[in-house]
């Protein structure tokens, strides 16, 4: 097929761009061959991203059972025009050519999440082996090609047999059969599979989908709107607790009965947004204290101390489930690294109410904290098409800053970190990503800086791989290096793509 002559000119901006790069003024590291790797300890690890839902398709095709979002978006007007993943970028039939651009790009490393309900399409059970099959076939792949597996087990998607059965998140049964789903990919994948993740995010899957019910399975209390059942007061509380529970039974099972043999490693995936006081008041300063141990301290401090943040403790009371002595035991310590999910950064302040009225308790309202988006009229940061997300890469230097000095400096993962545009963007302007390209740069400046001082981070990986299905926004946000053309799915490489080809070049010997 002809290549249109505007595509042509495209690529040939692109390839201009990228060959200059090494001029750009201000540059935080050598641009040059093997620049952004040298800037980086030996053996520091860069990598791509994406999740199941988003980029598999094949939703209810070879096997696989419906999870809690299949269900959700066919609520009209949920997603942006009524899309579906059903079939969304095609991963599933297209693993090679999408590990192939990896290859291409000079990344080392591929880290992409299991459907629990491909898998297991009642949540336990009976084994879907094409499911299995499939993912067989993505890992040899991707190590034939010399990209190393990075399997994360849970990315939103419950399997919603579950949600049927016994509410899912909020039943403490979950957390077996998250363990033994968990175990079972550990025997099935662990032979070549050295890095596992439980959870991605669980704090957005309390919140947005216990909380507010912007997300599966869209539970909230009435005073917070559409919701039809939920309890804002006690379920992300309730949910969070046996999302803590079953990543700390699955890392059990594999340190006894897998990791001496196969010889990995297991953590989880955290979002940090970064919060800073509005002003240097010391009632700001606690709102933006409260932020940082309602966010992230919700699950990292479980994991490393053995209980929740004492403010939580303190402000939710008794509607905080409670760990038992055993419990604690399983909880404390399960974690040999932590994937830190770092986008952007808010300022926060002290509203100045006193308690909110009971029928508003909810997981936000107990923060007691503001959000502002600007100080004295100047933004955070430059605006990415996504309303919350504004680039501010300060904001990376301080949160990984902050999981060193509050959490005993452990092996971070920074497991998320990028940038989206219009969905709309023609392919012209598509591939035209300069403002990803700075977004990355930027970023990456001030993860580095971290790691001169101290901070003990492995890895970087940039999300997404593929532009795909955005979730709420569907189609209409495009996170990815590489353009998918969503009518065709053809892939076409975005100067970032190039950007990191150039300055991933590995140095011959």
């Amino acid at each position: 097929m002809r290549t249109p002559l505007l595509l042509l000119l495209s690529l040939v901006v692109v390839i201009q761009y990228v060959a200059g790069t090494a001029e750009h003024n201000g540059a935080p590291f050598p641009e040059t061959e093997g620049g952004l790797r040298a800037g980086f300890p030996k053996g520091f690890l860069f990598g791509t991203a994406t999740s199941a839902y988003q980029v598999e398709g094949m939703a209810n095709k070879e096997g696989r059972g419906p999870s809690i979002w299949d269900t959700f978006i066919k609520i009209p007007g949920i997603v942006a025009n009524n899309a579906t993943a059903d079939v969304t970028v095609d991963q599933y039939h297209r693993y090679k050519e999408d590990t192939d651009i990896m290859a291409n790009l000079n990344f080392d490393a591929y880290r992409f999440s299991i459907s629990w309900s491909r898998i297991f399409p009642n949540g336990t059970g009976k084994v879907n082996w094409k499911g299995v099959a499939y993912y067989n076939r993505l890992i040899n792949y991707l190590l034939k090609r010399g990209i190393t597996p990075y399997a994360n087990l849970y990315h939103y998607d419950l399997p919603l047999a579950l949600e049927q059965k016994y509410l899912g998140l909020l039943s403490d049964k979950v957390v077996k059969d998250f363990a033994d789903y968990a175990e079972f990919c550990f025997k099935t994948f662990g032979d070549r599979v050295k890095n596992w993740m439980t959870f991605n995010e669980p704090r957005v899957v309390a919140a947005l989908g216990y909380d507010n019910g912007m997300n599966a399975p869209g539970r909230c209390s009435k005073a917070y709107g559409n919701c039809t059942a939920g309890n804002s007061a006690t379920e992300p509380y309730i949910a969070a607790h046996h999302m803590i529970l079953s990543h700390a039974a699955a890392v059990q099972r594999y340190r006894e009965k897998y990791q001496k043999t196969q010889k990995g490693r297991i953590g989880i995936l955290l979002d940090f947004v970064w919060y800073e006081p509005l002003t240097r008041s010391k009632a700001d300063r606690y709102a933006a204290q409260r932020a940082r141990d309602f966010h992230v301290g919700w699950f990292i401090h479980p994991i490393v101390y053995g209980e929740y943040p004492r403010t939580m403790q303190k402000i939710v009371g008794n509607r905080l489930p409670k760990f038992t002595k055993e419990e604690i035991k399983m909880v404390k310590g399960s974690m040999d690294f932590v994937g830190i999910n770092q986008y952007t950064a808010f300022y926060m302040y002290d509203p100045h109410q006193n308690k909110t009225k009971p029928n508003a308790l909810g997981y936000q309202n107990d923060w007691n904290a503001g959000f502002a988006f600007e100080k004295n009229g100047v933004p955070i940061g430059p605006r990415a098409y996504s309303y919350w997300l504004y680039q501010v890469p300060w904001g990376m230097y301080k949160a990984i800053m902050y999981i060193k000095e509050h959490y005993g400096n452990p092996t971070v993962i920074l497991s998320e970190n990028g940038m989206d545009d219009p969905g709309n963007q023609t392919l012209p302007k598509g591939l035209h990503d300069t403002n990803r390209i700075n977004y990355y740069r930027s970023y990456l400046a001030q993860l580095k800086k971290a790691v001169d001082e101290g901070a003990n981070v492995v890895g970087y990986f940039a999300w997404s791989l593929l532009d795909n299905f955005e979730w709420r926004l569907g189609y209409t946000s495009r996170f990815g290096i590489v353009y998918v053309d969503f009518t065709t799915l053809k892939r076409y490489s975005k100067m970032s793509a190039y950007w990191f080809k150039k300055l991933l070049t590995k140095k011959k010997h």
